[in-house]
């Protein structure tokens, strides 16, 4: 329970036996994203079902992110299954071709065409290769290659500067959530939304898929399109977290723009009390090397300093050589740079107005405790909305949360600095103070003397009820 940062690890086809993800678990993993984008439905239902069973067999909770495709624009097939396009050629996107050649290729997005105007700037494969529009005409895209290079099969394309009208959620995205809900994934990611409606859309259908089990996940955007930049506080407010994907996003604004947008993202987040994922290339060096570069780790461990919640693998563990070692590299990375960070509770309320009695109560704990340098910080908590509060404030003590709920603990393995147990509810409030007592010393996290700041609501059980704080004194019940 060293570390407060927590690991999203995208599993695939190099993790997804049993040994290596017992292996990832115990080395750190506290999410598990499942990438929509790959694979079919039954292979995902199938890992959810592993993910959970090997974290129960490890004694821990891990959370499941259904990773949703969106529209990725992208390229056609190849007759050779790639061409190489040099500096100066005439090339096609052509929306009637079925299958591509040196002169012209298909799209799977038909409405590209109508997007666009003479003198766009098209970046294909992640920005590795420049297209000018010459014009449009009808359903064919006529460029002039700036940059040129190898262009494969289905590689993606974006705009410069965004701007393309492709729906945030497609018929597949709108499949995929029922078949995320079947297994009643924690968190939800949605692709490339362009505003809150978008994000508002899929919570509503998530909720309808997953009303049936009783559960309700949490919505993540992944801001990744140029336009969302500046609609990010709607967005945010729309969602439970937010992604920071720098891949998309790089290529729409430029690479030199995401370092200041992902610390502006961050900062915005946190101060909306939602939750940050930071990814895209962390560890990218380690999909085929052992150890990572140490621009990786400039980069994992200022992610850390920005104050995100989480790091993100992708396909380092989904189809690299080192998954687990992958995992073992950003957790001491993570455990490293947090211990550079500074408390600034006091200065974080500063000028705070609060206007909730369970918000004052969550921050009346963190400035006790911060000023009494207590062992512990316990939310005994139906929701977790209380322990998600304190997260979002640098303190070096530990938060619990503390919870019959099991899908509150997975979903609070995303939270910054948030460790979760599980205790059955009590309405007696000091057996309940006594369990979480006896939990915490059977853990080994206090001993006796020790000082625990302890926040819960009464009635207990009502969610979003929390308005009691108490210190305890480790031994005295």
């Amino acid at each position: 329970m060293s570390r407060a940062t927590k690991i999203v690890a995208t599993i695939g086809p190099a993790s997804s036996d049993r040994e290596t993800l017992t292996r990832m678990i115990r080395a750190g993993v506290n999410v598990v994203r499942l990438n929509f984008s790959h694979g079919k439905p039954q292979d995902h239902i199938d890992r959810a079902a592993l993910v959970r069973e090997v974290a129960d067999e490890c004694g821990t909770k891990v959370a499941i992110m259904a990773d949703l495709q969106g529209p990725k624009i992208r390229v056609g097939k190849f007759e050779n299954g790639r061409v190489m396009l040099v500096n100066g050629d005439k090339f096609i996107l052509d929306a009637d071709c079925q299958m591509g050649n040196q002169e012209r290729v298909g799209l799977d997005y038909k409405a590209l065409p109508r997007d666009l105007k003479g003198n766009d700037v098209l970046l294909l494969n992640d920005g590795l290769i420049v297209l000018t529009v010459e014009r449009v005409m009808g359903n064919e895209i006529h460029t002039v290659v700036k940059i040129g290079g190898e262009l494969s099969n289905n590689k993606g394309i974006n705009r410069q500067g965004g701007g393309l009208s492709a729906p945030a959620l497609t018929a597949k995205d709108m499949d995929d959530i029922k078949t995320a809900m079947s297994f009643q994934a924690d968190f939800v990611a949605v692709s490339f939304p362009k505003n809150a409606t978008d994000m508002e859309m899929a919570r509503q259908l998530s909720n309808v898929a997953a009303e049936p089990y009783g559960h309700k996940p949490m919505m993540i955007a992944k801001i990744e399109r140029a336009e969302a930049i500046p609609l990010l506080q709607e967005i945010l407010d729309a969602s439970d977290g937010i992604m920071v994907a720098r891949g998309d996003l790089a290529v729409e604004v430029g690479n030199a723009a995401v370092p200041g947008l992902q610390k502006r993202m961050i900062k915005m987040a946190r101060a909306s009390n939602k939750l940050t994922i930071t990814a895209t290339q962390m560890m990218e060096s380690m999909i085929v090397n052992a150890v990572p570069t140490r621009a990786e780790v400039s980069d994992v461990a200022n992610a850390v300093l920005d104050g995100t919640d989480a790091v993100m693998t992708s396909a380092e563990t989904a189809s690299g050589k080192y998954p687990v070692e992958t995992v073992e590299a950003m957790s001491a990375i993570c455990e490293e740079a947090e211990r550079s960070e500074e408390a600034k509770v006091d200065a974080d309320f500063i000028n705070q107005r609060f206007t909730r009695v369970d918000q004052s109560i969550a921050y009346g704990a963190l400035f006790t405790a911060h000023h009494l340098r207590v062992k512990a910080i316990v939310a005994l908590t139906e929701s977790g909305s209380t322990a998600l509060w304190m997260s979002r404030h640098n303190i070096d003590i530990p938060i619990f949360a503390i919870t019959p709920n099991v899908g509150t603990r997975q979903k609070a393995a995303l939270f910054r600095n948030v460790y979760t147990l599980e205790l059955a509810q009590c309405a007696d409030t000091e057996t309940m103070l006594k369990g979480a007592q006896d939990l915490l010393l059977a853990k080994g996290v206090v001993q006796k003397g020790d000082l625990v700041v302890v926040t819960w609501g009464e009635p207990i059980g009502q969610v979003g009820g929390t308005n009691a704080l108490k210190i305890l004194k480790v031994g005295e019940y």
